[in-house]
């Protein structure tokens, strides 16, 4: 989600995923039509005309997302990317009464997929934009990845209807490894979590598995399956990231190359947050690591990051808008009960994501698993902050097994530069993730 400080930038602003479902569903809207649809809302964002998209939203959605929010969240996106240079062919998926258009646009100076879904009833039931991948950047191994000491191979994730397909590095001419299964941030992220031309889970894969470490990274739901992810009626934090976690780590144990008593689990931003939701649900897992992950209610952060976003804009009437929206919304949230309306939607969520949520408190819920934890942080993240750390460190104090280190040059991504870290940072230019944290990475899994 875009208000969530784990979305990387994503500008999620409404999800089909959460939109109410008629009890008997309609006939999907064709696909030319949603093709259609999408592109008239997107010629309407471009030309900022967002009273009229605001119009086009299903009814639910119309009424929880304001032009001022709307305006916030793609306006600096839409006016800081240049001109446009080419929009590329639709892609279209289809699931239930839904069809998702992802439309990509190469802009002058970065390049975003939109996403739009439309209903049966060709009405928009999702938004969202997404940081894209220009073609002229090729993404380029660091030189920390050795590619003649491991090998790579396709493998699927999960059963039935939420198989997903995912990349398993494996070191070459050695058995039973020890393993790590890398969990993403919010938002539809990909296995390589990229965000424009950073990739930073191929990086800790590739690097890792040079230092003999196998490392399994897969396809998120909200990406490969988010028209799907619709038909969950009280969708949480266990459908979007921890049933897939433990899924891939099951999977590892089947592999007979890893040492099923060494599998570690590694969360990154949201990932980071549910670190110890895994743990408690698998304690069998060897280790848990934590990078960037946040220590206090996700609603909190939100705002905070809202307020982030608006002092970099110059506190423009429309981002303080957005900032007095993510406010009242937190307020809403904290104040959620659990006969709330399911079609309430808050920071692009329903009531149950977040009365899930209510009194997790993960550094202190932490203190009562037994596994080895590792806890990254970067000092220049804007994201998930140095507070968040601290949070982690009083929290653990007393637990032998913990070992903290936070790092001055480093963002959100672990990615180092300079100065004040800020969205453009992550589309500037490609990067990678530091080499002290692979070193950090493999030497603790080493002695665990």
């Amino acid at each position: 989600m875009r208000t969530l400080t784990f979305a990387l930038f994503a500008a999620l602003l409404a999800s089909a995923s959460y939109s109410q479902r008629p009890a008997v569903p309609a006939a999907p809207v064709a696909a030319d039509q949603a093709v259609s649809k999408a592109n008239q809302a997107l010629d309407l964002l471009i030309q900022e005309k967002y009273a009229d998209v605001i119009s086009m939203l299903a009814p639910h959605l119309r009424s929880a997302l304001s032009e001022d929010q709307l305006r916030g969240g793609l306006q600096p996106i839409l006016r800081g990317s240049g001109a446009i240079l080419k929009r590329q062919e639709p892609k279209v998926e289809a699931s239930g009464d839904q069809r998702t258009v992802i439309l990509s646009v190469q802009f002058e100076k970065s390049t975003w997929d939109f996403i739009i879904t439309v209903n049966s009833n060709g009405e928009l039931g999702g938004l969202l934009a997404r940081p894209g991948t220009d073609p002229s950047v090729v993404w380029a191994p660091p030189a920390y990845s050795k590619p003649g000491s491991f090998r790579t191979e396709e493998v699927t994730v999960g059963k039935g209807e939420w198989q997903l397909p995912g990349t398993l590095a494996l070191p070459m001419g050695r058995t039973r490894v020890p393993a790590l299964v890398l969990v993403h941030g919010s938002g539809p992220n990909d296995r390589d979590e990229t965000i424009g031309p950073q990739k930073p889970f191929r990086d800790l894969a590739e690097g890792l598995a040079s230092r003999g470490i196998a490392v399994l990274r897969y396809e998120k739901r909200t990406r490969y399956a988010a028209a799907r992810l619709g038909s969950i009626k009280n969708f949480t934090v266990q459908d979007e990231t921890v049933d897939d976690a433990l899924a891939a780590a099951e999977y590892l144990r089947g592999r007979p190359e890893i040492d099923s008593g060494h599998i570690i689990v590694l969360g990154h931003s949201l990932g980071g947050y549910l670190i110890t939701r895994i743990g408690r649900r698998d304690p069998n897992l060897a280790g848990l690591i934590s990078m960037a992950g946040a220590a206090r209610p996700l609603e909190d952060l939100i705002v905070e990051q809202n307020a982030y976003f608006a002092s970099l804009q110059g506190n423009t009437p429309a981002a303080l808008a957005a900032l007095d929206k993510a406010k009242a919304d937190a307020q809403n949230v904290k104040a959620l009960k659990p006969n709330s309306s399911p079609s309430e939607v808050l920071f692009s969520a329903p009531p149950s994501y977040w009365l899930d949520l209510q009194g997790y408190d993960p550094a202190v819920e932490a203190r009562a698993l037994k596994q080895p934890m590792l806890i990254l942080q970067g000092e220049r993240d804007y994201q998930v902050l140095m507070t968040d750390f601290a949070r982690w460190k009083d929290a653990l104090k007393d637990r032998t097994n913990v070992r903290f280190r936070s790092f001055p040059a480093l963002n959100h991504l672990f990615e180092a530069g300079e100065g004040k870290s800020t969205p453009g940072e992550y589309m500037a230019r490609p990067s990678h993730v530091a080499a002290d944290v692979i070193d950090e990475i493999a030497a603790w899994i080493a002695k665990i």
